[in-house]
């Protein structure tokens, strides 16, 4: 079919009325706009005419697989979602990239049913008192418009999206809508759920619920959240019972995200489904419990979650970590450091033996270092062994053993069993107290690599962490190669950040003491669909690594100041966690006030 050499141009939107988009009519649309060329268009339509017979694919969908180059600067290839935006600009309509985590996904699938969506191939995103939003990929058919202004009582406001987004999220919200009533519905004993008082009451819900964890609902309720949470890139996923309707919250970059909720018996059978797939004690509700599951992701990677259940006075909480070896597994450059710390870092465990610490909070990428780290060292040549409560992520070249209190496997026992075991290297999962530290300090001593966690704000501090546990000064100073003090910080989104003028009191407090001079411009954030218009998208770390000189050795006494140790430490190289946040500043890769947020205040 040839495409002729001149077009008149079209007329938007009257003359389409209740018509669906063809593909020859997008062709010459794309035309007119010098977007490309006639024999683009042809070669698109006799791509199609090839494709008889086979599932019947959106126009826009069909232009964005021929991966046509756009005839304007920058010459990209034309994407689906730029052909979307296209389309609502030439139409005058408002462009929408759906964010599912913005839906509130159990109010808008009561505004119409599952087939009269399919059948107009709209998806309900937003109704509020007035006005109801519907996303759509067919701007011109609008019949469904007044049956549904006049029916709802609602002004319809009509966004485009691309036609892939809406026909999966019309699967996902409707189907997910559908396991939610049928596990209620699946519940003999609902009226239960109305009119609890009391914590007794709430209690005996979870004991007598027949709503069983097999249930086919439940299972697919399970089934998209682990999903959903894969594919928002989720760290965390918590399910928090409440009286009237439990939620479902995600941690993306460090934030939490509301995602959905679940009636009261709803929850509890997820719950118990999730402590079934975690291989534990399902009747037990009194006792926290810990768990983990090993599952797939949509595109086939294994991922391994760690679940931790709580009693709360609604029922049992539970959070789920997510252990994907692709984000927790990292190559050194990929960790954030800078090429003067990696080559820090390197020299620290090549070490043969010593003692070398990690430091930071909780979440603060410490488990993500150390496992890096050891992947790093794994080699058939080398025995890596670890000690850990619990092991947080599985890896086959490494010998890990769990911590077990209940048979008197604490992290000390475990170091002392693993020095019977010929390492060369060991990781212990942290230090808590004397004896796990004095077991850590012999291994060092008796020719071992000992890598290990401890809670401090920052380097100079584990020193004094260590002799305020009661780890003698002189053991510090013939076993300690290094330190690392690290926190995690959100990074501006790549695809919208904009350029800043730096303020001048932000700048101050984040480099006070240091004399650092203050860039022109650095990053702010602007927010866009990429970024869930947050304006950060993905984290990074920060590091102050302390290396042990023979001039620190001599401040590692029984009455050390960590004041002190960190003026030497600075004057032998160290870079401190804020000189670390202002360089990253500086490259325009965060703000002030996001690094602000994570670093440890300053000593008075």
């Amino acid at each position: 079919m040839a495409f002729p050499n001149s077009l008149s141009t079209p007329l938007w939107p009257s003359a389409l009325a209740d018509q669906r988009i063809t593909l020859k009519m997008l062709l010459e649309y794309l035309v007119t706009d010098q977007l490309i060329s006639h024999q683009d268009a042809n070669r698109a339509i006799n791509f199609e005419s090839r494709r008889h017979g086979r599932d019947e694919l959106h126009p826009l969908v069909i232009v964005a697989n021929q991966k046509i180059a756009s005839q304007q600067p920058p010459h990209q290839p034309l994407s689906l979602e730029t052909l979307t935006q296209w389309l609502a600009d030439k139409i005058g309509l408002p462009y929408r990239r759906i964010d599912p985590l913005k839906v509130d996904v159990a109010a808008v699938t009561k505004v119409v049913s599952y087939a009269y969506a399919l059948r107009y191939q709209i998806l309900p995103l937003e109704i509020d008192g007035e006005r109801v939003t519907f996303a759509t990929c067919e701007p011109f058919l609008t019949e469904w418009e007044s049956d549904l202004r006049h029916l709802l009582r609602l002004q319809v406001q009509r966004v485009i999206a691309n036609p892939l987004d809406i026909k999966r999220y019309l699967l996902e919200f409707y189907g997910l809508s559908r396991s939610v009533d049928g596990a209620k519905n699946a519940h003999d004993g609902s009226q239960q759920t109305r009119g609890i008082l009391n914590f007794e009451q709430l209690w005996e819900l979870g004991q007598t619920t027949t709503l069983g964890a097999e249930d086919k609902p439940v299972i697919q309720i399970v089934d998209w959240l682990l999903q959903y949470a894969f594919e928002q890139r989720a760290s965390d996923i918590h399910l928090e019972p409440r009286r009237e309707q439990g939620n479902i919250r995600f941690r993306i970059d460090g934030v939490l995200h509301h995602v959905y909720q679940l009636p009261p018996i709803v929850m509890s059978a997820v719950t118990s489904r999730l402590k079934i797939l975690g291989r534990m004690d399902v009747a037990e509700k009194r006792r926290p419990q810990d768990g983990r599951v090993k599952t797939r992701t949509p595109v086939g990677r294994e991922v391994e979650l760690r679940l931790s259940t709580m009693p709360t006075a609604f029922g049992e909480k539970c959070v789920m970590r997510i252990f994907d070896p692709d984000i927790v597994v990292k190559s050194f450059s990929q960790l954030g450091f800078s090429p003067r710390e990696e080559e820090t870092w390197k020299d620290m465990i090549r070490r043969p033996h010593g003692i070398v610490l990690v430091t930071g909070p909780t979440g603060s990428g410490k488990t993500t270092t150390l496992y890096s780290t050891l992947k790093h060292l794994a080699s058939s040549e080398i025995n890596v062994c670890t000690v850990e409560d619990p092991i947080e992520m599985v890896a086959p070249e490494i010998n890990q053993m769990q911590v077990q209190p209940s048979l008197d496997l604490s992290f000390a026992q475990g170091i002392r069993t693993l020095l019977r075991q010929d390492p060369d290297i060991i990781m212990v999962g942290e230090i808590r107290d004397l004896e796990t530290a004095q077991m850590a300090v012999q291994a060092a001593l008796t020719g071992h690599l000992v890598l290990s966690t401890l809670h401090t704000n920052d380097a100079p501090s584990a020193i004094t962490r260590l002799l305020d546990i009661g780890v003698p000064h002189y053991l510090i100073q013939s076993t300690l190669i290094g330190i690392v003090a690290q926190r995690l910080v959100r990074t501006l989104c790549p695809h919208c950040k904009i350029t800043a003028a730096v303020d001048e009191g932000e700048w101050e407090a984040l480099i006070h003491p240091w004399n650092i001079r203050k860039p022109a411009h650095v990053g702010a954030p602007k927010g866009c669909p990429e970024c869930r218009h947050t304006g950060f998208l993905g984290r990074t770390a920060l590091y102050e690594m302390l290396t042990v000189t023979a001039g620190l050795r001599k401040l590692f006494v029984a009455d050390a100041d960590s004041a002190h140790i960190r003026v030497q430490a600075c004057r032998d190289g160290m870079r401190t966690l804020r000189v670390s946040a202002a360089h990253l500043v500086s490259l325009g890769l965060s703000t002030v006030e996001e690094v602000l947020q994570v670093l440890p205040a300053l000593e008075v």
